[in-house]
C-alpha cells in the first residue's frame, strides 16, 4: 500500500471513530455559555493565520522541495496581477480535492475565531487569491480560485464540526491530550488556533462544544472490490476496499437550521496498486430547510444543499488501458427534497430528489492531454435520486442514482499545431465538447450480529461525450462490493 493510501484511510478512520466515540446515546443541546465563549470573532488573527500557513507553504515548496513554481520575485508577481486568469493543468487530485483541503484550512483558521459559515467562506477566498496571485510564477488560475473556496466551505465545515465533538474543556491530563490531538488532526486550523490562545489546555466548567452532540450515525465497511467486471479484466481488476459513511444531525428537520446541522459524508478508499488512494468522497450540506408537509403517514421538506462530489479510477493494468470513470464537481449547490412514509409498521421507507447548478466540475477526457490535466474542466447541471428501506432493522436496501451534465465550452481551436504549444499559455478547459455521466449504485445490508452486517453492493458508472471535433466515446464500467460493514 503506498503512503498516499494509507495516509487517507488512516485519516478517514480516524475521523470516523472519533465521531462516534465521543457521541453518547442521546443528543444533547449546545450550552448558550459555550457559545457566548467561542463567538468572540477576531479577524486580524484569522487573517494573520492564514497568511502565515500561505508563507509556511511556499517556504516549504521553495526552499525544502525546490519546486520550479515557487521561485517568485516582483517580476512574476507584476505578471500574474495584470494577466487574466486561466485553466491550469494540474491533476484532478490536485485541482478538485488537494485544493478544496487547502481551502478548508484557510475556511477553519476563521471558523474558530467566531466567525460563521458564510465569512468564514469570505477567508478561504482570501487565502486562495493570496496564493493565486503572488506566492505562484504560474498564472492565476479559475478553478483553483473556484474550487478552493467553495470546495474547502464543503469540507471545511465537515472537519469543524467533527473536531467540535472530540474537544472537551472539561478534561485534563492525558485524556485532554488526547482529544486536542486528535481534534488538531482533524481541523489542523482550528487546534492551532486553540494552542495559540491557550484554550488546548484551559480547563472550563462546560464542554466549549458549539453544537452540541446532534445525532450522529457512523459506517465503516471493509471488504473485497472488483472494477470492469470483464472477461480476462477481472483478475486484474480485484482489491481490497473501505466504505466509510457519516450522516450528521436530523434528516427530517422541519424548521430552519444553520448551514450544515444536517450533513452526509461517503467515501471509498482504495487499496489496490493500480487505483488511486481516494476513489470516492461525496459531502452533502444542508444550508437551509423548509417543512411542507408533516402528517400521520407522510413528511415532506425541502432545503438548499451544498454538493460535492469526486470520483476517481484509473486503468486496471495493461490488458486494459482504458479509465473506468473520473469525473467531479467541488462547487455545486442546489435544491433538494426528502420524503419519509411514516404509516408503516415494520417498514421504514425514504427518499430524495436534488437538482444542481455546477459551477465547476471535471470529466474524463478522451483526448486531451496536457502537462498532468487528462480531463475537461466544466459547468454545467446535476440530478440525484435515492431511497433507503429497511425491514425490522435486519435488512436494508438501498438506492442511489447521479446523473451529470457538464460543457466545456472553451475549447481549444481545430487546428491547433500540438508541436508549438506553450503549456503556460495553454488557457483552455479542454476538448470542445459536453459530456453526461451516470453513476448508480443498489447496497444490501443483512444484519449478523447487533452492529455487524453482511454487506453486497453494485455500482454502473456511464458515460457519453460529444466531441466537436473527434469521435463520440461511450463507456460503461461495473463495479461490485462484498463487504463486512460496522454501524454504530
Amino acid at each position: 500500500m503506498s503512503k498516499e493510501k494509507l495516509h487517507i484511510l488512516c485519516l478517514l478512520l480516524f475521523i470516523s471513530c472519533s465521531v462516534r466515540a465521543q457521541v453518547i446515546d442521546f443528543p444533547q443541546q449546545q450550552d448558550s455559555v459555550d457559545i457566548v465563549f467561542y463567538a468572540k470573532k477576531n479577524a486580524w488573527e484569522a487573517g494573520l493565520q492564514n497568511f502565515s500557513l500561505n508563507m509556511g507553504i511556499w517556504g516549504f515548496n521553495r526552499f525544502i522541495m525546490n519546486e520550479s513554481f515557487a521561485r517568485i520575485n516582483i517580476h512574476t508577481i507584476k505578471k500574474n496581477l495584470s494577466h487574466p486568469f486561466v485553466w491550469d493543468n494540474d491533476m484532478m487530485s490536485t485541482n478538485m480535492f488537494a485544493h478544496p483541503y487547502h481551502g478548508n484550512l484557510y475556511f477553519n483558521s476563521a471558523r474558530s475565531q467566531g466567525f460563521n459559515y458564510w465569512k468564514s467562506g469570505l477567508f478561504a477566498f482570501g487565502g486562495s487569491a493570496m496564493w493565486e496571485l503572488f506566492l505562484e510564477n504560474e498564472y492565476p488560475s479559475f478553478n483553483d480560485i473556484i474550487a478552493t473556496p467553495i470546495g474547502g466551505m464543503a469540507l471545511g465545515e465537515v472537519l469543524y464540526r467533527t473536531s467540535d465533538l472530540v474537544f472537551d474543556d472539561r478534561q485534563s491530563g492525558l485524556p485532554r491530550l488526547g482529544r486536542e490531538l486528535a481534534g488538531f488532526l482533524i481541523a489542523p486550523t482550528r487546534g492551532l488556533t486553540r494552542l495559540l490562545n491557550g484554550d488546548a489546555w484551559r480547563v472550563r466548567a462546560t464542554s466549549g462544544r458549539q453544537f452540541g452532540t446532534p445525532d450522529i450515525s457512523v459506517e465503516v465497511s471493509a471488504g473485497v472490490r472488483a472494477l470492469e467486471l470483464k472477461g480476462e479484466i477481472f483478475d486484474e481488476g480485484v482489491g481490497t476496499a473501505t466504505y466509510i459513511g457519516i450522516e450528521y444531525g436530523d434528516r427530517f428537520a422541519d424548521e430552519n437550521e444553520k448551514p450544515y446541522d444536517y450533513f452526509t459524508l461517503r467515501s471509498n478508499v482504495n487499496i489496490q496498486n493500480s487505483q488511486p488512494g481516494l476513489g470516492q468522497l461525496n459531502i452533502l450540506g444542508r444550508l437551509y430547510v423548509r417543512e411542507l408537509a408533516d402528517t400521520k403517514n407522510h413528511f415532506l421538506s425541502l432545503g438548499f444543499y451544498q454538493h460535492f462530489d469526486y470520483y476517481d479510477s484509473d486503468t486496471i493494468s495493461d490488458i486494459s488501458t482504458e479509465i473506468p470513470y473520473k469525473f467531479c464537481t467541488p462547487a455545486s449547490i442546489g435544491i433538494g427534497f426528502i420524503y419519509r412514509l411514516k404509516s408503516a409498521k415494520n417498514v421504514h421507507f425514504d427518499a430524495f430528489i436534488h437538482a444542481n447548478t455546477i459551477l465547476l466540475g471535471g470529466a474524463l477526457s478522451d483526448y486531451y492531454e496536457i502537462d498532468d490535466r487528462n480531463y475537461n474542466l466544466a459547468s454545467g447541471f446535476s440530478a440525484k435520486a435515492g431511497f433507503n428501506t429497511n425491514y425490522k432493522d435486519k435488512i436494508s436496501l438501498s438506492g442511489n442514482y447521479e446523473i451529470y451534465r457538464m460543457y466545456t465550452w472553451k475549447g481549444y481551436p481545430q487546428d491547433i499545431d500540438w508541436n508549438n504549444i506553450d503549456i503556460r499559455e495553454f488557457n483552455y478547459q479542454g476538448d470542445l465538447s459536453n459530456a453526461i455521466l451516470y453513476t448508480s449504485s443498489l447496497k444490501m445490508d443483512i444484519r449478523l450480529t447487533k452492529i455487524l452486517f453482511l454487506t453486497g453492493m453494485i455500482c454502473n458508472y456511464t458515460r457519453y461525450t460529444n466531441y466537436s471535433y473527434f469521435d463520440n466515446v461511450f463507456s460503461h464500467t461495473w463495479e461490485g462490493k462484498f463487504m463486512i460493514t460496522c454501524k454504530l
